[in-house]
């Protein structure tokens, strides 16, 4: 590789999801690398599937970092991303290992950053059973909606042809600037481990003065989340333990609380989008635990 060629980090964290790790890293292996010098940091967090022997006997030249099982979402990214600053990158590409990625995907994502200073490039997410419906894509803040929001109806044909701010970004496939990196940091991967890190650190991003930007031509397809079973329907005493004991569960009240306040676009809006996401919670539980009365007595 020359001197002159971009590098470009990209950090994986993986666990026991060795074909869909594969995947991953066969479809990333046929993107254009034209004038790019393009580094897989994958961060194995103690799978038991046998993913590292396989990653290690069909892309050697992949940087197979380990970790005990205790790493998780957050802590695993940010180990990739202190190891490929090793490397000294002018990029880093932040995936989740479900991606499966257009050839020109990356070169896209680097053509926006390069035209729009300052700039976090967020990849189009697509799902992979609805190749045309966008997932997880141009979040908007609505207080009085809990949080956070994202379209679930929207195609790929609903949006601009050229790269467009948005207000937030999601993880699964965002190219940073190492100085964005160096300016901010990493992931706060102790009290976001599993979930909201990375809508938490691109905040962060921007209000430092970045812009978040999503480019509609770079297209990637993921794997539909798997969400656990909705709260309200959970018997009480579990339904309280997830609440006030098991900070790892996503619907925790502190997480929830934490991740509000951390990423809103101010505290105060965070502080009451809680208080709407708690009603809410109280509402649901409660209409549920009505029709389940109404429902049992019509037997």
């Amino acid at each position: 590789m020359t001197k002159d060629l971009c590098k470009v980090a990209l950090v994986i964290p993986v666990h026991n999801r060795r074909d869909t790790t594969l995947q991953c890293l066969r479809s990333l292996a046929r993107i254009d690398s034209t004038g790019l010098d393009v580094k897989l940091f994958i961060v194995d967090d103690g799978s038991t599937d046998d993913t590292s022997a396989a990653i290690h006997e069909a892309f050697p030249e992949v940087v197979l970092l380990t970790g005990d099982g205790s790493l998780h979402y957050a802590a695993g990214t940010n180990f990739g991303i202190k190891e490929a600053l090793k490397w000294k990158p002018h990029f880093f590409v932040l995936m989740n290992d479900d991606a499966v990625c257009h050839d020109q995907f990356l070169q896209r994502l680097i053509n926006t950053a390069r035209s729009k200073p300052r700039s976090v490039v967020g990849a189009l997410l697509l799902l992979w059973d609805e190749p045309h419906r966008v997932f997880q894509v141009d979040l908007k803040w609505n207080t009085w909606k809990g949080g956070w929001q994202h379209p679930t109806e929207m195609t790929a044909f609903d949006f601009p042809k050229e790269p467009f701010d948005v207000e937030c970004l999601v993880g699964n496939c965002v190219l940073l600037p190492v100085e964005a990196v160096k300016e901010c940091g990493l992931m706060d991967e102790e009290r976001f481990p599993l979930g909201w890190g990375d809508a938490q650190y691109f905040m962060r991003m921007r209000k430092k003065g970045w812009r978040l930007i999503l480019d509609p031509t770079a297209l990637v397809w993921c794997e539909p989340n798997t969400y656990p079973l909705p709260l309200h329907t959970l018997p009480v005493r579990k339904m309280l333990n997830v609440l006030f004991l098991d900070k790892r569960h996503p619907a925790n009240l502190q997480r929830q609380f934490i991740a509000r306040w951390e990423s809103a676009p101010q505290a105060s809006l965070g502080l009451l989008a809680f208080v709407v996401y708690c009603v809410r919670l109280i509402w649901k539980t409660c209409r549920y635990g009505i029709q389940e009365i109404l429902r049992r007595s019509d037997r």
